[in-house]
């Protein structure tokens, strides 16, 4: 049984903790990033941890992956963004490369770490507990959202890290016009998606997703 033959009571099983990891931990890294280049806020306000209920946002946590997976079988989603101040840091317009950079980073690390977590279940599943088996989707779906999550949010659209990233790149007057697209940037999302765009600009997550699955095998 593979990812896409799971009711969907199975798939929530699946893919709740992966999806829930994968965003958590993508915020956690921002504020820990911005702790140790000196805006401590996310740090006073409790969200440098991996308490999901810290991090949850009632639709990207769990109206939009329950409903993408009724719809079509496969979760996405977002936590709350942590609070950052960039007046804080230290060489601001350096850290905020490093802060947004460390998002995308942590979702390819958790890529290999559920890689490893699906191997293992293989090998529990090879000596005679079939029981375990899930343990081999729930790492195919841990690789599968972490890849996406970390390549989409290189994207340089406002207000997605590759945008931060780009903006701190630009010079002041720039950077200023650029960063006036935020407001915009959810419907041109869409737009991406409805366009069959989005899905081009992912293919380096498919290519990484493909390249996983094959060093664990977990084809």
């Amino acid at each position: 049984m593979g990812l896409m033959q799971l009711n969907i009571m199975q798939s929530i099983a699946i893919w709740s903790l992966p999806v829930l990891f994968a965003v958590t931990i993508h915020e956690v890294a921002h504020g820990w990033v911005a702790s140790k280049a000196g805006d401590k806020t996310a740090q006073f306000l409790g969200r440098v941890t991996i308490n999901p209920f810290k991090h949850i946002d009632l639709i990207g946590t769990i109206v939009v992956p329950l409903a993408l997976l009724y719809l079509g079988g496969f979760m996405f989603g977002w936590a709350k963004p942590v609070p950052i101040n960039p007046r804080n840091f230290r060489h601001p317009r350096r850290d905020i490369i490093w802060v947004s950079l460390a998002g995308p980073v942590s979702n390819f690390l958790m890529a290999f770490v559920w890689g490893g977590i699906g191997f293992a279940g293989k090998l529990f599943v090879a000596q005679g507990m079939p029981n375990l088996y899930p343990i081999i989707l729930m790492g195919q779906a841990g690789i599968i959202i972490n890849c996406i999550l970390g390549v989409l949010n290189l994207i340089p659209l406002p207000p997605l890290d590759g945008a931060k990233i780009v903006s701190s790149l630009l010079p002041g007057k720039m950077a200023y016009q650029y960063d006036r697209i935020e407001p915009y940037g959810f419907y041109i999302l869409v737009l991406l998606i409805v366009t069959g765009v989005l899905s081009m600009l992912l293919s380096p997550a498919m290519q990484l997703i493909n390249i996983l699955f094959n060093l664990f095998g977990l084809y």
